[in-house]
């Protein structure tokens, strides 16, 4: 008997989701939408001195929402419980140097590939004839212990691996002359290279990404309309130059 009732109630309960989903209103396009990002990240998402949320970023969502006519808010969120408030509607669509995996693709949607964020090269800017890893055979080169950048030196042939517990002090030794370059991310070459006053005049990024980690802008499944919205505005900033001047501005 019990068993009876129970796959009554099941049936039940089946239907009226039917009817529930049939009833459902169409997702409408939003004037405004709150984005999330983890503000600890730079050149990515940071907070300038006046606590104002900053960075690569921020400034291509913003770029993306003029382009698609929305406004957005962004939100502070801790990196430990982004992919959490995404998922219970807290925000609508998280942008925080976010890498695309097949993994992540199984509970969220993400937008088109916005940018390359993989390995790259840091030498001083004293090197000359310098693009490649290969062209520092027989010399050595600093990178995170466990990373992608220590794989990819170790993989090369001829290249000395020398690993660190903690990327800044490998750009240390680079700048002091002890090792002839440092392998990390795209951003993390960046922030030491580019943004930190103490190595922006001796070090320097050569070359191109070597290896590919795509970052996207993350929203939870079934936001079709948003989604499109912003993939629209995305395609609008990369024809137009826009996100070209965003990767000279932070990344270069």
């Amino acid at each position: 008997m019990k068993k009876t009732i129970t796959v009554l109630l099941l049936f039940a309960f089946v239907i009226a989701s039917l009817f529930a989903g049939g009833a459902a209103e169409p997702e409408e396009r939003p004037d405004s939408i709150v984005v999330a990002t983890d503000a600890t990240w730079p050149p990515m998402e940071f907070l300038d001195e006046n606590r104002e949320i900053v960075g690569f970023d921020i400034d291509l969502m913003n770029a993306i929402a003029a382009a698609a006519g929305f406004e957005v808010e962004f939100r502070n969120t801790a990196w430990d419980g982004i992919f959490a408030g995404l998922a219970t509607g807290e925000y609508d669509a998280v942008i925080s140097s976010v890498t695309i995996t097949e993994e992540r693709k199984q509970n969220m949607d993400f937008s088109e590939p916005y940018i390359n964020a993989g390995q790259v090269l840091v030498v001083r800017v004293d090197t000359s004839d310098v693009e490649t890893l290969d062209d520092l055979v027989g010399q050595t080169v600093g990178a995170q212990i466990g990373t992608t950048g220590a794989f990819a030196v170790d993989a090369a042939e001829g290249v000395e691996t020398a690993t660190y517990d903690e990327i800044g002090l490998a750009f240390e030794d680079l700048a002091a002359g002890r090792l002839a370059g440092v392998v990390a991310d795209t951003p993390v070459a960046a922030n030491y290279a580019l943004q930190n006053e103490a190595y922006a005049d001796s070090l320097m990024i050569v070359g191109e990404p070597f290896t590919d980690e795509y970052y996207g802008i993350a929203l939870p499944q079934g936001r079709d309309k948003l989604l499109e919205m912003i993939n629209d505005g995305l395609a609008q900033v990369q024809e137009d130059g826009t996100i070209e001047e965003l990767t000279e501005k932070w990344l270069r």
